[in-house]
């Protein structure tokens, strides 16, 4: 009887539930958001920050002084241990927070810190650039101020560290350089240690050149370089690494160097790239323009973009940029739209200098001895008594490295070092652009990074303009370190309308993937831009997707940034099939791909292979059948595309035998590989998972130096997940522990004109506080692919609203 009763009244109970459900939703809803007021100095008028359901902020002030004023307050509010911690290690300022184990960080990056003339400096970013920097700073000054006076409100990582985060001053935001993603100068100390070992013709198979370029070694270079030469270097760029070790030595009065420097064997596995494609209308299925990125970086917490939108008279642009700086680079402005992916324009170069015998402070230029320029600088250490530190510069840039026993210097030569160049900080020119032509022309003198910027607008355009500054080598190619006596010299710079760039191209769209995409017709010969180019597997697939779609809508791009089908996979498969073998295990492993359709998914059997087969075995088993031993020897794993292309055409490379060969590296390699993964996954195949090893940990840089409990209150993962480092949803990780290193931790997908139906993700969320819901609330949905929708009207945008921040000018 009760079970009759039951089912004959529940689906009235289950509608009445949802009845009050909903109503319970609308009364929450039509309740408002809960409110904060600040009184804040500096501020000129009253403004508000929105805090939408996703945590993105929407700034409304009454004039772009307060605007920006806001968006420098607003960053420390949410992310001020971030931005705090990134200005301490450009500035090389960590050794006085964290203790002596920082001294040599330290005086690395105040080697490449801006050190000419800020008037030229702020006159390349255009008229408004110091006056912004200024109210962003000052912003920012103001929450410092604010934290300050009230130490409950003082994030966590402060109060577990014990120090307070710092006052700035606008040149912090341009001054310090290392941040940013220049190239090539590890790759010219790579290719020089190949050299010493082996010959210029083995390198081409850890870095193929393109467009078809032959290297050439720099009359007088001996290429046998120092092994700890980029030490310094590395030190500069890297990020922070906090841990009890390090910290250990604020209190025992030591100055060992407890920072562990994060170099990879293979530079591919932290290799940062991105995707970005437009569409036009005729192409889109919403009879509107599309924009679609997703940059590359580095996995952490907080991420490493931050999305927000500033609304002001005259400025009204949404997107995501780097916490610690004014202004958008990614999104729309309400006509624009603009997005980004790395352009392989080289800017650095190494230098190498004859030493004086009788007075080492003085180098060879010219057939003259020239000194040195020391400067010294004093480093505050937390624990300790300040110390002195000599910075060496030659004419060229920084001294890395004094090589005693060959009477050698070597020196940086970098972009970074010219006026104009504080990476992304041009966005605040070019975040203004109404048009192709403001747009183009704002990237003119655009610096650091060099990049291919996407365009589309209201009116149906699409473009592409790369940017970046380009150095002038006219007797030599920057793909080797070069003598620095006078004769391999910068002959200023290429002008930016001598980059290539399209508008409205035929086919109706555009995609860069950080491949080689110079035309046909471009003069590389003569501008010498750069030969070492990413990987085009991912624009390959792009491109596919793109051109077999009659037309393409949002959710085809958000399927695309999230693809994981690999090309490397589709084509070593390929030339697997015909092959055969009378082992049961090398069998086995090829019958596993049967049917495989080459997506990596974190469930798929065959991706696990193929991933340990890739990354573990068959680039080993390659090198060794193409290079003598010492050459072998002298590099990490091969470049992919070359590997492809030598497997696939064999004869070039493998001599006489050459399938049969080739063959046999491909059966033999396998078979370890799926001997490896039965002792990583058992032996029964139809159990493996790529998920069960390729993971994502995303890391807060003070995980390593807390408990286990509060560890996992930081970090975010480990998550199982799918994707390899050549599919759009590019998933790069080491190959020694499969961890992820970098991928598209932020994606966004506009809809131009009918902007709130835009969509976005930033993992692991927008927030820097681990106690808020929104440090992590966005993870999940970026593992599933899913977005959120980026609004722009002040409408959509009141309705998503869950909090409330108004500030008031105040004393």
């Amino acid at each position: 009887m009760q079970r009759s009763l039951y089912v004959r009244y529940a689906p009235y109970a289950a509608a009445l539930l949802v009845l009050l459900a909903a109503t319970s939703s609308q009364a929450r809803d039509s309740l408002p958001a809960p409110a904060t007021t600040y009184k804040i100095a500096g501020l000129k008028k009253s403004a508000e920050i929105l805090v939408d359901q996703w945590g993105v902020p929407h700034i409304y002030a009454a004039n772009q002084d307060d605007a920006f004023f806001v968006q420098g307050f607003n960053a420390a509010r949410d992310r001020l241990f971030q931005i705090d911690l990134w200005r301490r290690r450009g500035l090389g300022q960590l050794a006085q927070v964290f203790g002596p184990a920082y001294v040599q960080q330290d005086r690395a990056a105040r080697l490449f810190l801006y050190r000419g003339d800020m008037q030229r400096e702020w006159q390349s970013y255009g008229p408004r650039a110091q006056h912004v920097a200024n109210t962003f700073v000052a912003g920012i000054n103001a929450y410092v101020d604010y934290v300050n006076a009230h130490p409950d409100k003082l994030p966590f990582e402060f109060k577990q560290l014990g120090y307070a985060p710092a006052r700035w001053q606008a040149e912090d935001v341009v001054r310090i350089r290392s941040h940013g993603l220049t190239r090539n100068l590890s790759s010219e100390v790579a290719r020089a240690n190949v050299v010493c070992k082996a010959d210029l013709k083995s390198d081409e198979i850890r870095f193929g050149l393109t467009p078809n370029w032959q290297a050439v070694m720099p009359d007088g270079l001996d290429p046998c370089l120092p092994k700890d030469l980029l030490k310094v270097f590395q030190l500069a760029t890297q990020g922070v690494k906090i841990s009890k070790e390090s910290l250990s030595n604020v209190h025992s009065g030591g100055q060992s160097d407890a920072v562990v420097i994060a170099a990879a064997e293979n530079p591919e596995e932290v290799a940062e790239g991105s995707n970005n494609w437009v569409i036009a209308p005729a192409k889109s299925s919403t009879g509107r323009a599309i924009m679609a990125n997703d940059p590359h970086r580095a996995y952490s917490t907080p991420s490493l973009r931050y999305i927000a939108h500033i609304n002001a008279p005259g400025l009204n642009v949404i997107g995501a940029g780097e916490p610690a700086l004014p202004g958008i680079s990614i999104g729309h402005n309400g006509s624009v739209a603009f997005g980004l992916t790395i352009f392989n324009i080289d800017q650095e170069d190494l230098y190498v200098y004859q030493l004086n015998p009788e007075h080492p402070d003085q180098y060879k230029y010219q057939d003259k001895w020239e000194p040195f320029k020391v400067v010294t600088e004093q480093i505050q250490v937390k624990g300790g008594a300040p110390v002195n530190i000599e910075l060496t510069f030659s004419r060229h840039g920084p001294v890395i490295f004094v090589e005693a026993e060959k009477n050698r210097a070597f020196a940086v030569r970098s972009g970074w070092l010219q006026p104009g160049m504080s990476p992304y900080f041009g966005s605040i020119d070019y975040m203004r652009a109404k048009n192709f032509a403001e747009f183009k022309h704002s990237l003119l003198h655009w610096g650091a990074p060099t990049l291919n910027q996407v365009y589309a607008d209201t009116k149906g355009n699409i473009g592409w303009a790369p940017s970046g500054l380009a150095p002038i080598r006219p007797n030599w190619d920057g793909l080797l370190p070069v003598p620095g006596d006078g004769r391999y010299e910068w002959a200023g710079f290429w002008s930016g309308d001598q980059l290539p760039s399209s508008y409205n191209p035929k086919q109706g769209w555009f995609a860069s993937a950080n491949q080689m995409n110079l035309p046909d017709a471009y003069p590389y010969r003569e501008r010498k831009l750069g030969f070492e180019w990413t990987n085009n597997s991912r624009f390959t697939r792009i491109s596919e997707v793109l051109s077999s779609l009659d037309k393409v809508s949002l959710e085809d791009s958000m399927r695309l940034q999230n693809d994981d089908l690999s090309i490397p996979a589709r084509r070593l498969v390929t030339l697997l099939k015909p092959l055969s073998s009378r082992d049961a295990q090398t069998q086995a492993a090829l019958k596993l791909f049967d049917g495989w359709d080459f997506v990596e998914r974190a469930d798929s059997a065959q991706a696990a292979l193929f991933e340990v087969w890739l990354s573990r075995h068959l680039g080993k088993a390659f090198k060794a059948a193409v290079l003598s031993p010492a050459a072998a020897e002298a590099m990490g794993a091969p470049d992919v595309a070359v590997l492809l292309d030598t497997l696939e055409q064999p004869q070039a490379r493998f001599g006489q035998d050459a399938l049969q060969k080739r063959d046999q590296v491909l059966l033999t390699s396998l078979s370890d590989a799926y001997a490896e993964l039965q002792k990583l996954q058992g032996g029964d195949s139809s159990q493996w998972q790529w998920g069960k090893l390729h993971h994502n940990l995303m890391e807060h840089p003070l995980a390593a130096a807390v408990d286990e409990a509060t560890r996992a209150k930081l970090n975010v993962g480990p998550m199982p997940t799918h994707g390899g480092a050549y599919s759009p949803n590019q998933s790069t990780y080491r190959s020694s522990d499969f961890q992820q290193t970098n991928g598209p931790s932020f994606r966004v997908v506009v809809d131009v004109g009918n902007w709130d139906n835009s969509r976005a993700v930033n993992s692991p969320g927008q927030s820097g506080d681990p106690d808020s819901p929104r440090y992590r609330d966005l993870a999940q949905k970026w593992l599933k692919g899913e977005y959120f929708p980026l609004l722009y009207s002040r409408a959509a945008v009141e309705k998503a609203t869950v909090e409330r921040i108004r500030l008031l000018p105040g004393n």
